[in-house]
């Protein structure tokens, strides 16, 4: 998921190829064998993108929606006009978020078609659906207490705030396994398989080098940052170290006149630029973090505010924006920017070095 904030660059650089995004009944043709498709969410981030690839006498569906009702009626409005008599040959899932896989148990039961997943996303969409045990819990709330974090926002977070992380229906019991490096042909296109961490662990992203179309997933987005967040069961994870080398991997493999198709937001070409915008952003607020504890140590929970200073936060986003912010200062420790100060009282406290 995601925080809804703009990074600091404007974007009027960037080209957007149509102007309004679909309505909920409608599939546009973005180019000659690409269907996008846009579906509700229940929250502040309120859609996301599905693109069909033409495939054969069927198309290939990258990403499913929400698992909720509303979805499966929209589903169901889509498959009786604009879709009907389209057959889904097989699902593409880029990551475990639920806005993402959440119907794909659905979708694949629907069309009895194969459903595909890099590994280490198709297990972390199995561990979401199963994480609420009560060891689990009790990490959780550790997690959070030792940075700071008050009691009633705990209350919050460990209770309903991460719920979303289950609005999916079962997933298949089986998948077929993406890998970084792999080529997949869906109809008569190539896609070459990159995978990137950070925003999630292995996310999925196509690129087909002969038409210049790029599969962003949520890794690179148009007009908001994706959350890249550490979290209570990889307490130490450089989420942001690894989601900045997905970066300056994706500059230097992609050309900038490549059109990405995103998981939120508008097509567009400028992905250089981009990527460029959505590191500074992320350096900017390491910046903020460095003033703020160069004047006193500070622990997690003070410096959500510095960082997030502009935006009122609901349980949902405050638990992406602890997130986020451990993610900053975890990065930072490892670029030897932050110091861990001495503690007595259980709760990390951070200084600039």
């Amino acid at each position: 998921m995601h925080k809804k904030t703009d990074a600091t660059t404007p974007h009027d650089e960037l080209h957007y190829l149509l102007e309004s995004h679909p309505g909920p009944e409608q599939a546009v043709e973005i180019v000659p064998g690409v269907l996008w498709l846009r579906l509700k969410l229940p929250f502040r981030l309120n859609h996301v993108n599905i693109y069909l690839l033409a495939d054969g006498d069927g198309w290939a569906m990258v990403d499913t929606g929400f698992g909720n009702d509303a979805t499966i009626a929209a589903w169901e409005t889509l498959f009786d006009g604009a879709l009907a008599g389209f057959r889904i040959s097989r699902v593409i899932v880029t990551h475990a978020h639920p806005d993402h896989v959440g119907m794909a148990g659905w979708i694949v039961q629907r069309f009895g078609c194969p459903f595909y997943m890099s590994q280490i996303e198709y297990l972390q969409g199995v561990y979401h659906q199963n994480r609420r045990t009560d060891e689990r819990l009790v990490n959780n709330r550790a997690f959070f207490q030792r940075h700071g974090i008050d009691e009633n926002v705990i209350e919050q977070l460990v209770g309903r705030g991460q719920d979303y992380l289950k609005k999916t229906v079962p997933l298949p019991a089986a998948y077929r396994r993406l890998s970084k490096g792999q080529d997949i042909t869906i109809g008569e296109r190539t896609f070459r398989i990159i995978t990137g961490a950070g925003h999630s662990p292995d996310q999925v992203m196509l690129y087909c080098a002969a038409d210049k179309l790029f599969v962003s997933a949520d890794q690179v987005l148009s007009k908001i940052s994706p959350n890249v967040s550490v979290w209570a069961h990889e307490p130490d994870e450089d989420a942001l170290g690894s989601y900045l080398a997905s970066l300056a991997e994706l500059e230097t493999r992609l050309p900038d006149d490549v059109l990405v198709l995103p998981g939120h937001g508008l097509p567009f070409t400028g992905v250089k630029i981009r990527i460029r915008q959505l590191a500074d952003h992320h350096e900017e607020r390491c910046g903020l973090i460095a003033d703020a504890c160069r004047e006193r140590p500070m622990n997690s929970a003070e410096l959500v505010p510095v960082v997030f200073h502009k935006h009122v936060l609901d349980a949902h986003q405050t638990g992406f924006a602890v997130g986020e912010l451990i993610a900053h200062v975890n990065y930072m420790l490892g670029q030897n920017r932050l110091q861990v100060a001495p503690f007595s009282d259980g709760v990390l406290r951070f200084t600039t070095t």
